[in-house]
């Protein structure tokens, strides 16, 4: 898979994209780890949006079990503090959208009214193909390699500038 490393003028140009469609619809933010910390944390920032929780959710890792398996929750936010709230859920890419596919289902279980936020969507790996994000940057077929990511890749310390090498 191709890899395609982003610059801090890259997210701002998918960020500026995301936020004519979610400004002000969303109470909450639901982060989900680790992907999403840094997206979110941003989209709180420029929304306002002072309530901002996380899910961390891990599947096995067990290539024979892999799409049938259970997740397990290993952070999850209190039904209280979902019910009846709009919530938007960021990663930073939809995948095979297993994850953020798992966050909405017990957002939605909890009475809450999710909606999915990434950076970065692809449909062709996806293993939901009737559901899309509902709110997304761009859509690709490459491996991303974000910023904050630099130890994603050796290759990727060449393309730095010296001042975040020291």
């Amino acid at each position: 898979m191709v890899k395609e490393f982003l610059s801090w003028q890259d997210i701002d140009r998918l960020i500026d994209e995301l936020l004519p469609q979610i400004a002000g619809k969303f109470e909450v933010i639901l982060m989900v780890t680790r992907g999403g910390i840094v997206l979110g944390g941003i989209l709180a920032e420029v929304l306002d949006i002072r309530d901002v929780l996380t899910a961390a959710v891990e599947f096995p890792r067990d290539a024979d079990i892999d799409k049938l398996a259970w997740p397990t929750f290993l952070q999850f936010p209190s039904d209280a503090l979902l019910r009846g709230r709009r919530i938007l859920i960021v990663d930073d890419v939809w995948d095979s959208g297993r994850t953020i596919n798992t966050v909405r289902g017990r957002v939605e279980a909890a009475g809450g009214k999710p909606a999915t936020c990434v950076l970065h969507y692809k449909p062709g790996r996806s293993l939901f193909p009737d559901r899309r994000p509902d709110f997304y940057g761009a859509v690709t077929t490459r491996w991303i390699v974000y910023p904050w990511e630099i130890d994603r890749g050796a290759d990727f310390a060449d393309l730095l500038p010296e001042v975040y090498l020291t």
